[in-house]
């Protein structure tokens, strides 16, 4: 498969919304129960989150398939932090978490960022190692769904910018 990234556009937030929460729904279970999967998708805001985070500057990026639909994405805040990284499940394990992150890499030396960081899932974690992330500590936490609150966790990492 031969994809391309690009800058987000406004019109990618509706299949981005839908490929984080296809992501979340289904390899999000290689490390998380069913009642964690479904808390955490339940909990993404949708196409606004995308629309409103281009708004503040946020560095989207989007890799596209061949068919010209949204394959994986990622987003670095003005601060340094890698927000969301995501791939559909029908292009996962194909390399694009790694050639996202490596652009993320690029465009943060570019802004003059000698640190980002992000809170991995347990899925993700081994692909920011792979990218040079080193592992801080273990997050945990809870996700509301309905009147449960879910325990889940994530891993705090970062990446340092000689």
């Amino acid at each position: 498969m031969s994809s391309f990234i690009r800058p987000f556009v406004a019109a990618d937030a509706p299949a981005l919304a839908e490929l984080t929460v296809a992501a979340i729904a289904t390899i999000g279970l290689r490390g998380y129960g069913i009642e964690q999967v479904l808390a955490w998708a339940a909990r993404h805001p949708g196409p606004p989150r995308f629309l409103e985070g281009a708004e503040r500057g946020e560095l989207i990026r989007v890799a596209i398939a061949e068919d010209g639909m949204p394959a994986a994405y990622a987003i670095l805040t003005a601060e340094g932090h890698l927000d969301m990284l995501y791939c559909h499940p029908d292009h996962a394990g194909r390399g694009l978490a790694s050639a996202l992150l490596a652009q993320m890499d690029s465009e943060a030396l570019a802004l003059g960022l000698t640190l980002i960081t992000t809170h991995a899932s347990e899925i993700a974690r081994p692909v920011f190692a792979r990218a040079g992330y080193a592992l801080l500590h273990r997050r945990d936490f809870a996700i509301a769904l309905g009147d449960e609150e879910i325990p889940i966790h994530n891993y705090a990492m970062e990446k340092h910018f000689a």
